[in-house]
This record gives C-alpha cells, structure tokens and sequence, in this order.
C-alpha cells in the first residue's frame, strides 16, 4: 500500500514526458550535470588552495583618559600692590 508499482512509475514518466518534451528535459538534465560539475570544481578548488595565515592585527595602544591637574588658588595681592607698572 501506497508505493509506486512498475506500471505506475511507467504512467508517471510518460505524463511528465508528455507536459515537458524530451527537449526540456534533456536541457535540464544538462543543465543540472553543469551545475554539479562546477560545485565539484569548487570543492577542488577550495581543498587545494593554500592556507595563508591571517594578517597580523595592529597593535593600537590606547591611552588613559588624562585628569585635569588641579590649579592651585591665585595667592592673595597683598592691598599696598600698585599693579605691574610700581607706579603710585
């Protein structure tokens, strides 16, 4: 129960055969050989190819944050200071 016998394969292929042509199909078939011949290809080429080891990264030295220096308070002028010229 509910496999394919011979005669219902055989039915199956002829309706496929009938809605596809047998030019499409051998288009397709060929096309489907190229497409596993190239992924063949690409499987070669990836297994052959040398391993090439990743470039070195570059060292980036990262500086602290710099704090602000604290200023010291002006010192207090003293009341007799006449101001940078001495003149009174």
């Amino acid at each position: 129960m509910g496999g394919l016998s011979l005669p219902h394969l055989i039915v199956l292929a002829l309706v496929v055969l009938i809605l596809f042509g047998r030019g499409r199909i051998s288009d397709m078939m060929g096309d489907f050989g190229k497409g596993i011949k190239s992924f063949k290809e690409g499987m070669a080429d990836e297994t052959n190819r040398p391993v090439t080891p990743p470039p070195s990264q570059i060292q980036q030295t990262v500086q602290p944050p710099v704090a602000p220096v604290p200023q010291a308070a002006p010192a207090p002028v003293p009341a007799d200071h006449q101001g940078p010229t001495g003149a009174a």
